[in-house]
């Protein structure tokens, strides 16, 4: 199947010894500004190929895709995130800055080079610098010949859901991470898109199965989604086939997906509405004039009107957790390395708010997590040298790894991992303090990449170290990735040594088998003079001395409060604007007094 977008090319390569076709998969993509308005609103909008919505990347299992990337915005650097794509052997194409590359300069070129050995439905996105709600996300569809539900259905549709701003991204983290916004409100988006835009018809013939892949690609909100009149059947989730589970509405956080078969009426008279709904409990304020809802329809008359949906008393979405993997992966037993994840938001001395794992708040290294790894020998296994603002956690081969995640912030938050699905094995109700062993853990845990946490709840959360890497593990709200809800998993960096090499470089691998990484990676470090080697800091001769690393503002001093600062602020306001009317009326010509 040729992929549906400008500049990609297919070659079908016959791979001896089996029976299977692969494929390389070919995109160029000039990444540049265009003008859109999906909901009315004209704004800059990154596009690919001069086009927006940018094109979906298709692939089958077992294909390698290469993507040739041209950066064209002119005034930002970009990258790209294939997310849910766990880059066995490949780590160096995950795509995050400053975690396995550098961003991609104005005018820089890029190539992603990788193969795919996992079915299921994924998109990317920029994972640079809170870019992808400017518009550079897109689906990422990888078909499976050998599906357990390929029988069960006649077509293949993708919905994507989305929160959508008409604002820049880059001025609204200036306002968002900011004095004046103490207590870390995020912007609440104008409107809400299906398939990027609004009023969207599908049509459907009577009698037929869809499958439908369905992706939350918003950057904070997460959304209800029903078909009105129609039962959805659950079979995937972030690329891990389930049992199937029949549902009448399902929630979405920021970065999940479902694959669900949707089974059409014999009546092909009527239309039926599709909504989504955006989760207002995520808004600190919910303006006036928004609208948290957007309309599709199932179309099977173009000549029957499209109803307007019915109202909803309350929301009650089917409960993911109760979902059984398809392939009875069994519990993870007796966890080898096992730590605790304390989520909080706080302010620092300039007044702004941040999100912390464990006291800490995330800050980029000066030289990439990976590069560091790569050319730290065998101190690469001390996470000293991955930065003090970096929360690295250093993982052994094959390593079961439970991550327990304890919320102590009264907002709900989707966690992400790279690299890996997660088995979700314990999770507790809303206010629920610190988890506790008390319950009977699941046979075969539901997997995914993506799950919420609940407002002052946790979730206990377990994984194998079987895939060499350095592995992003953050809230998928992207206003926290900017102010700093991020942990880094390193994992088997010495083995990364022995299979990845800065080839040209003295840090080259001295396995004459290993990967080089391309030349293009490369030169996008150092065309903006950004070291390839030493620890988090750039040091190379020390990589026990952090002197230099980047760092958070300053703690407040103490006994301050985010309602302190509320109060400090409006009090410094007004004391300007009386010091300003009080220069004003000094300044009148007396004449003018009367």
């Amino acid at each position: 199947m040729v992929p549906p977008s400008a500049g990609s090319t297919l070659m079908t390569l016959c791979l001896l010894g089996s029976s299977a076709l692969a494929a390389i998969v070919n995109y160029d993509f000039n990444i540049s500004w265009v003008t859109a308005q999906p909901d009315g609103f004209s704004r800059p909008t990154i596009g690919i190929n001069g086009e927006w919505p940018i094109p979906q990347i298709t692939a089958n299992v077992g294909d390698r895709v290469i993507i040739n990337v041209v950066n064209g915005l002119g005034n930002q650097t970009t990258s790209l995130h294939f997310h849910g794509l766990y880059m066995n052997g490949t780590p160096h194409m995950d795509g995050p800055v400053s975690v396995t590359q550098c961003a991609i300069p104005p005018g820089g070129s890029f190539v992603y080079d990788f193969h795919i050995n996992q079915p299921g439905t994924y998109w990317y996105h920029s994972h640079d610098s809170g870019q992808y709600p400017d518009g550079l996300r897109g689906a990422l569809i990888v078909k499976d010949p050998d599906s357990p539900y390929k029988d069960q259905y006649d077509e293949e549709l993708v919905l994507t859901l989305s929160d959508w701003y008409h604002d820049q991204m880059p001025g609204q983290l200036a306002r968002f991470i900011s004095y004046a916004n103490p207590t870390g409100a995020e912007p609440v988006p104008k409107s809400a898109l299906m398939n990027d835009t609004q009023n969207l018809d599908i049509k459907v013939e009577p009698g037929k199965t869809y499958m439908f892949r369905i992706i939350n690609m918003g950057a904070f909100a997460g959304q209800y989604l029903w078909f009105e009149g129609h039962t959805m059947k659950i079979v995937e989730v972030d690329g891990i086939y389930t049992e199937a589970a029949e549902a009448d509405m399902i929630y979405l956080t920021a970065a999940q997906r479902y694959s669900v078969l949707i089974t059409t009426k014999d009546d092909a008279s009527s239309n039926f509405a599709i909504v989504g709904s955006m989760d207002q409990d995520l808004f600190d304020a919910v303006p006036a004039d928004l609208n948290p809802n957007v309309t599709g329809w199932l179309v099977y008359s173009d000549s029957a009107p499209r109803p307007t949906p019915a109202l909803v008393d309350e929301f009650e979405p089917f409960d993911d957790f109760t979902l059984a993997p398809y392939d009875k992966l069994p519990l993870y037993t007796d966890p080898d390395y096992s730590f605790e994840l304390r989520v909080e938001m706080n302010n620092l001395g300039d007044g702004a708010n941040y999100a912390w794992f464990n006291n800490i708040t995330y800050v980029r290294p000066k030289v990439n997590t990976l590069y560091t790894a790569l050319t730290s020998g065998n101190l690469a296994t001390n996470p000293a040298i991955y930065g003090d603002h970096t929360n690295p956690f250093v993982l052994e081969k094959d390593q079961v790894v439970e991550i327990v995640l304890d919320n102590m912030d009264p907002g709900k938050h989707p966690f992400h991992l790279h690299g890996h699905a997660f088995q979700t094995v314990a999770r507790s109700e809303e206010e629920a303090g610190d988890y506790m062993y008390n319950e009977t853990l699941p046979a075969y845990p539901m997997r995914r990449d993506t799950v919420m946490v609940r407002p002052n709840g946790n979730l206990v959360l377990r994984f194998k170290a079987d895939n060499p890497g350095i592995w992003l593990f953050h809230c998928h709200i992207e206003w926290h990735v900017a102010s700093g809800l991020i942990a880094t998993i390193v994992e088997r960096p010495l083995d990364l040594q022995n299979t990845l090499s800065l080839a040209g470089s003295p840090y080259a691998s001295p396995n004459s088998s290993a990967l080089a990484i391309p030349t293009s990676h490369i030169e996008a470090c150092t065309k903006q003079d950004i070291s390839i080697a030493g620890n988090a800091a750039g040091n190379q001769d020390d990589l026990l001395d952090l002197r230099g690393q980047n760092a958070p503002p300053a703690p407040l001093p103490e006994g301050f409060t985010a309602k302190g600062i509320v109060a400090m602020t409006f009090s410094i306001v007004a004391a300007l604007l009386g010091m300003a009317v009080i220069g004003w009326y000094g300044n009148l010509d007396r004449k003018d007094v009367k």
